[in-house]
């Protein structure tokens, strides 16, 4: 036993040399559905209606800057000693138009931090969008597209006949830049709900995983040199066939081996119990960001010469949760059964580090 404990000591004394050998950066990217980040301005007809003074929210400007702060706070909360400026992107969902960003990123909490946008109008009936923003002191736009959900993307799974071409729904966003001077491309979803049943909505969410799974194959057909995120509220769970079958994504990182595989960090925190909302007793990790093969390639490695994934977290903080009451533990949302709590979204955010060995 004590020449147990001698080895272990000596170990414990070693790491600090072996760190001094080697010196890395770190980089968040990070995924939060916002949770209806609206303005008070009736633009959409009667979709966003209650987000207005006169709606049934009484969405006024008291509450859209007590919504606007509460976000930029828990944003400005997502540090590390190795992140200390933040995530250096972060793919959100459910904000209405580009000004809920803008506003978003001049708060107190966030403008030191200088975060760009990136933002496209979707079809949504509703009015919500996705958006990615970026730090411009770590990564660098290069092409920005889009891909709306058609019925050939219903076809390819076998459900070209149930296709409704009024389905309006988020389109899907495509950044491609550098980060840390590497190329990579950002894919950011908000896929169909669950509305009507899971199983029986579960059609919608696999086509979108398909439209999915087509760009992830363009982009690598086009540069199979460069890393690929793809994040999103998909509500649908890990180990759903949406995101394990027809997406394709790994749940063991040693099964990432072809440079088109895709490795979900979420699922065995899921099997953990760890999710990012909670229904009826139970928990959904539907907030993912899944990586291909280029982020797990030095994994095992002592050398990390280019981006290499090292930890997933769900960023479950004690100041988003509720604290009392049916919903304990669960996230603190915005409004409760029409009662505005003052919270911040019914969703925890997600986030992956990244890191990358320091030329000496």
């Amino acid at each position: 036993m004590k020449k147990l404990a001698l080895i272990v000591l000596a170990a414990m004394l070693l790491l600090p040399a072996l760190a001094q050998d080697r010196r890395y950066n770190v980089y968040g990217v990070m995924f939060y559905n916002l949770e209806n980040l609206f303005d008070t301005i009736n633009s959409n007809g009667v979709y966003d209606l209650e987000f207005s003074p006169n709606g049934a929210r009484q969405w006024n400007h008291e509450k859209y800057w007590k919504k606007q702060h509460n976000m930029a706070h828990a944003i400005s909360q997502i540090v590390t000693k190795g992140t200390p400026d933040g995530p250096a992107l972060i793919g959100v969902s459910e904000i209405e138009n580009i000004t809920v960003l803008q506003d978003l990123v001049r708060q107190p909490e966030l403008k030191s931090r200088h975060y760009q946008i990136v933002h496209h109008d979707s079809p949504d009936r509703r009015g919500v969008d996705v958006g990615l923003l970026y730090n411009p002191r770590m990564f660098k736009v290069l092409n920005v597209t889009n891909q709306r959900l058609s019925k050939r993307y219903f076809d390819a799974i076998d459900k070209g006949d149930r296709f409704n071409p009024n389905t309006r729904t988020r389109d899907q966003l495509c950044v491609t830049g550098l980060l840390a001077g590497e190329k990579v491309s950002v894919l950011v979803n908000h896929w169909p709900s669950r509305l009507g049943g899971q199983e029986q909505s579960s059609y919608l969410r696999e086509a979108a995983a398909q439209m999915a799974r087509e760009t992830i194959d363009s982009l690598l057909r086009d540069d199979p040199n460069q890393g690929i995120f793809f994040m999103g509220d998909l509500n649908d769970d890990p180990q759903d066939r949406s995101v394990a079958k027809v997406l394709g994504c790994k749940r063991d990182i040693d099964d990432v081996d072809d440079e088109d595989d895709l490795y979900n960090p979420w699922w065995k925190l899921l099997d953990k119990g760890i999710g990012t909302l909670g229904y009826r007793g139970s928990w959904n990790l539907f907030d993912q960001i899944v990586m291909s093969e280029y982020f797990v390639r030095h994994y095992d490695e002592k050398d990390k010469p280019q981006l290499t994934f090292l930890r997933a977290e769900v960023l479950n903080r004690d100041f988003l949760k509720t604290r009392e009451g049916d919903r304990q533990g669960y996230p603190l949302r915005t409004y409760s059964a029409g009662v505005f709590l003052n919270g911040f979204s019914d969703h925890f955010p997600t986030i992956i580090y990244l890191v990358k060995e320091l030329k000496q």
